[in-house]
């Protein structure tokens, strides 16, 4: 492992955690030197101009906020494009907030569950590697990974299963999203007339119910809950066509 020397800047809003994160850094990082810390993003900016660092590791939750981190990010990002920011955060149920911290241009996550900072993860960053997370947040994408692989298997067999094809698709997406027969007889991508949607409708409902549901009625709204149910359609891909 290159054992270069490089400058830190802690952020993190509590004292304990902060003490405990820079003895990690003296202990078990010893290649990094912590030139500063702060506690909140008041102290945090100034601190920066006085002193450059290599990386900030930055906690997400200062001060009871959790958009404070990942605006710093975004700025780090922005004006510092040089520095590597690893987010070292106890944020463990809020997935959302990864993708935002991300998206706003951090090097990694690190969850303050389970192990925490080690020198691999930390020297990954710092040699240009994206995407470094540590096992507990890994075990959440792989489990997010497999379950929507087994997902997109029972889309996948409901329609082969019900002979589904994208007319049938679209019709029921649309549906779900509210529109009426005749607004989706007039998309660009559906070729029919409203007679014909109907039509398809219903031949939706003689392939999703038995003879026995069918007696009871089944309207739109029914319909497209079962389909959602057999798994043809999914909530999170629910987007309309173009007009």
């Amino acid at each position: 492992m290159d054992t270069k020397k490089f400058k830190v800047i802690i952020v993190e809003d509590v004292k304990l955690e902060l003490k405990g994160t820079e003895e990690i850094f003296r202990h078990e990082i010893p290649n990094a030197e912590v030139i500063g810390t702060a506690m909140t993003e008041a102290e945090f900016w100034p601190l920066l101009e006085e002193r450059t660092p290599d990386m900030v590791l930055l906690d997400l939750g200062l001060g009871g906020s959790t958009t404070i981190g990942v605006d710093i990010c975004g700025r780090l990002r922005k004006e510092y494009p040089q520095i590597k920011v690893l987010i070292f955060t106890g944020e463990v149920l809020n997935e959302k907030l990864w993708v935002d911290v991300l998206n706003a241009g951090a090097d990694g996550i690190i969850l303050k569950t389970g192990e925490l900072l080690t020198a691999v993860d930390v020297q990954a960053v710092m040699e240009g590697k994206k995407l470094v997370f540590n096992y507990p947040i890994l075990e959440k994408i792989v489990a997010r990974f497999k379950e929507q692989v087994a997902l997109q298997m029972r889309r996948q067999e409901a329609i082969i299963a019900y002979d589904i094809d994208e007319y049938d698709e679209r019709l029921l997406r649309h549906l779900a999203l509210g529109y009426t027969k005749d607004a989706i007889a007039n998309l660009r991508t559906m070729p029919f007339g409203a007679k014909a949607i109907e039509k398809r409708q219903n031949d939706l409902i003689s392939r999703f119910f038995t003879v026995e549901e069918r007696k009871e009625g089944v309207n739109a709204c029914r319909l497209v809950t079962r389909a959602f149910q057999l798994h043809v359609i999914d909530v999170d891909n629910l987007e309309a066509d173009e007009d």
